[in-house]
């Protein structure tokens, strides 16, 4: 992690960065999104203009495949596939060097490409389950909106690490992102592990819209755990391990999980909907200049490209 203080006790103390400034002054809103990621690898974007009743149509989507009945569900599931698109069943996602699999399940969305292209050897067709009336146009309208939000957040990170803005548009427009919709099962009092265990992302930020069930914390520099409560239509955004490596960890990719409910919420079930973005699948990840340094040298002389580190990594989370 950069040399900054570490968060504060909980979401409330990573200050909620308004998204409207991004338009009225986008010079203080990049210094305000990445200076709350250089402290803590987190922020939290306020007002960020999604529209509430699409995200409510997606999540309605979303709890309704959720309650069909296994074998419904893992008749969309591709064994060998990595999880990367249709459904991955409860007990397959395990946390790097865990012991026991996170308590979850969930569905992966992509993104959608003409046929013949030549990134479709690196992302699959989408599937779409029929059961589900709207399904596909909800969480397909859900997926371009957090698309079309997380490329004008790297713009004002570009502005942040003294780029170009544009500097990441033609490296995520055809970006291996994917959208994925959580359901986290009430949780019975012996059950072995938490929802999710420690972990960082693989991509380049992640985005995620406020869960109804808390859980969610970051990992401090001193190696507390603390509960990041995001303000209600708030959007939280985290570093991922790959712009965490592009930038040499001036902006770091820090460690969080979901935890299991306090006893009277074990009933509930969780659901959320975190976009992972990424970059094209060919590009290189190659150190950035401005980012190394003789108080900071290179971590990674050798670049290697997105498709790679993501293979790599999902290996790790015994998805493939």
């Amino acid at each position: 992690m950069a040399d900054a203080a570490p968060p504060g006790a909980s979401g409330a103390a990573i200050q909620p960065v308004p998204m409207p400034l991004a338009a009225r002054d986008p010079g203080r809103f990049a210094q305000a999104l990445g200076d709350s990621f250089r402290r803590t690898g987190f922020a939290v974007v306020a007002d960020h203009g999604i529209d509430q009743a699409l995200i409510d149509r997606a999540v309605d989507a979303t709890k309704a495949f959720f309650a069909l009945p296994e074998a419904v569900k893992r008749a969309y599931h591709v064994p060998g596939s990595g999880g990367a698109r249709g459904y991955t069943p409860f007990g397959v996602e395990t946390a790097k060097d865990a012991t026991v699999h996170d308590l979850k399940e969930f569905w992966h969305v992509g993104r959608e490409l003409p046929a013949g292209h030549a990134y479709r050897r690196y992302m699959p067709d989408n599937l779409w389950p029929a059961e589900i009336v709207g399904f596909r146009p909800q969480v397909q309208a859900l997926y371009d909106g957090l698309d079309a939000m997380g490329a004008t957040l790297l713009r004002a990170i570009a502005r942040y690490l003294g780029l170009d803005a544009r500097f990441f548009d033609d490296k995520v427009r055809l970006g291996n992102s994917v959208l994925r919709l959580l359901h986290y099962p009430p949780v019975p009092a012996d059950a072995p592990g938490v929802r999710a265990g420690a972990h960082e992302d693989i991509n380049v930020i992640t985005l995620l819209l406020g869960a109804e069930e808390a859980g969610l914390e970051v990992k401090t520099r001193d190696g507390q755990w603390l509960p990041i409560t995001p303000p209600q239509g708030a959007l939280v955004v985290n570093v991922g391990d790959m712009l965490q490596r592009l930038t040499n960890h001036a902006l770091p990719s820090t460690s969080h999980r979901v935890v299991n409910p306090a006893p009277e919420r074990r009933g509930f079930a969780r659901y959320s909907t975190p976009f992972f973005l990424h970059f094209e699948p060919e590009y290189r990840i190659e150190t950035l200049p401005g980012c190394v340094s003789a108080e900071a040298p290179d971590r990674y002389p050798e670049p290697i490209t997105a498709d790679e580190f993501l293979q790599q990594r999902l290996r790790e989370i015994k998805l493939i």
